[in-house]
């Protein structure tokens, strides 16, 4: 389709959504903060339609606010996005509103920036439309051809730069398939063909950027992982001396089948027991003197959580962890300390990677970090600070750290624990957060304390 064709803004659909009345969250917590609730109580949990209108009117606030800005930061003037029925590429997945849960048939969006500060453009050369949040761009029966008719909207546009979404370092920036990339190229006009560019940038910018309306949402949904994780690490779930570690992990999903809620991977639960080397897991039966591990994700209202939390199951007499498995969290929670002060506008993942082991290792302590970014998906978009299979920079980590993300602090510090006889113990631990630019902020605070379970005695 020729000639210019005015993108819907988010505008309409957040005004019916404020004339509707948009849900509160119930029980959300009121801040950022340090300190995290031991066992908290289990937020409401949002019913489908109540969902459903929270996350269109986020995703038109994002298309409002954050596309423009990334275009004009990555110096683009056209970004194509091309997804087909069940296929869909990371960035088109979340840019599809509540009720289009999947592409239909082949489903291609397209951002314009006229310049001059002009609106961005929002188009859809597809045969369905999109909640409204993108303007129709093509009529078959004038055009039956859909990439001729891209390759028409292109043209009569004339960007001096056109990304796509192709990268070989990120699987979020290489959503263009080689079928589609070759029906593109083919129709768009040779001269144009030196301007199709990688939208890398644009692609890891848009998934990695988080709201203030999406960091209040945040507060509920990782308060949510917290109080299923404070049910699992307890005596509802655990008997000692009888429940398994697999039954706690197979809990966990029955427990979030009966909530509505989703696993964005199958919850982890491990054993570390004195006299016993590394991590006991599957049908091993949890006992008293027994230190436990999960890692446990959910996904709610389009985000992700990941965390891992630590229990200590008493033994009969006992009223507190032994101090050396007290020391070994405390000794986690300072290399997370050192992670976190490590955060820096613009400074890369790996460059964060070097300065926090440097200190926590100057320090004393053992540290292994593996953090990454958080939101849309579990293991975000955006750069890594640590593999745990590669404790130095890597290709994955060179990326800046920039405001408005989200992360998962993921490490760990090993520690000798004297009650056991000098056994080196692992004590993993992650906490979702929030970097605004200049701090590093737990979202629902962090796990300082072992969580006591009863010997069951």
């Amino acid at each position: 389709m020729r000639g210019m064709v005015t993108a819907w803004t988010g505008a309409a659909v957040l005004a019916a959504v404020a004339a509707a009345g948009a849900p509160a969250l119930a029980n959300a917590p009121l801040a950022l903060s340090e300190t995290e609730q031991a066992a908290p109580a289990l937020p409401a949990i949002l019913a489908p339609r109540e969902r459903a209108t929270l996350e269109n009117r986020i995703l038109a606030e994002r298309l409002d606010t954050i596309i423009p800005e990334i275009m004009r930061a990555e110096g683009i003037n056209l970004w194509l996005l091309v997804a087909r029925e069940y296929f869909e590429e990371p960035v088109v997945a979340t840019m599809l509103d509540a009720e289009n849960m999947h592409a239909r048939r082949r489903t291609i969006l397209i951002f314009h920036d006229p310049g001059e500060g002009k609106p961005i453009e929002r188009l859809t050369v597809s045969r369905y439309g999109l909640g409204g949040l993108f303007a129709p761009a093509w009529d078959p029966a004038k055009q039956p051809d859909q990439w001729q008719a891209v390759a028409e909207l292109i043209a009569a546009r004339d960007p001096a730069k056109i990304a796509i979404n192709s990268s070989d370092l990120y699987q979020f920036a290489d959503g263009m398939t080689l079928s589609q990339y070759d029906r593109f190229m083919s129709t768009l006009p040779p001269a144009l063909h030196e301007r199709v560019v990688s939208g890398e940038g644009l692609a890891i910018r848009w998934l990695e950027t988080r709201t203030p309306s999406e960091m209040d949402l945040y507060l509920s949904v990782v308060r949510t992982a917290h109080a299923v994780i404070g049910e699992a690490f307890s005596a509802k779930v655990i008997t000692p001396g009888v429940t398994t570690a697999e039954q706690v992990q197979w809990w966990y999903r029955d427990r979030l089948l009966a909530l509505a809620l989703d696993p964005w991977f199958h919850p982890s639960v491990a054993i570390q027991r004195e006299g016993r080397t590394g991590m006991i897991e599957g049908a091993e039966v949890i006992q008293p003197g027994d230190l436990l591990w999960t890692d446990f994700g959910i996904t709610y209202l389009r985000l992700n959580t990941d965390t891992q939390h630590l229990a200590y199951v008493l033994k009969p007499g006992e009223t507190a962890v032994p101090a050396g498995l007290a020391q070994g969290l405390a000794n986690s929670n300072k290399v997370q300390d050192f992670l976190t002060r490590a955060f820096a506008l613009g400074r890369s993942g790996n460059e964060a990677l070097a300065i926090a082991r440097a200190d926590a290792i100057a320090a004393g302590l053992d540290p292994s970090i593996y953090t990454h970014p958080i939101g849309h998906h579990g293991h975000g978009a955006g750069p890594s600070i640590g593999f745990w299979d590669n404790q130095n920079a890597d290709p994955r980590g060179q990326g800046p750290i920039r405001a408005n993300t989200a992360w998962s602090i993921e490490l760990t510090s090993y520690a000798a624990v004297p009650e056991w006889g000098g056994q080196r113990v692992d004590f993993r631990t992650e906490e979702d957060a929030f970097f605004d630019g200049k701090t590093v902020r737990y979202i629902d605070g962090r796990q300082t304390a072992i969580t006591l379970i009863p010997s069951g005695s």
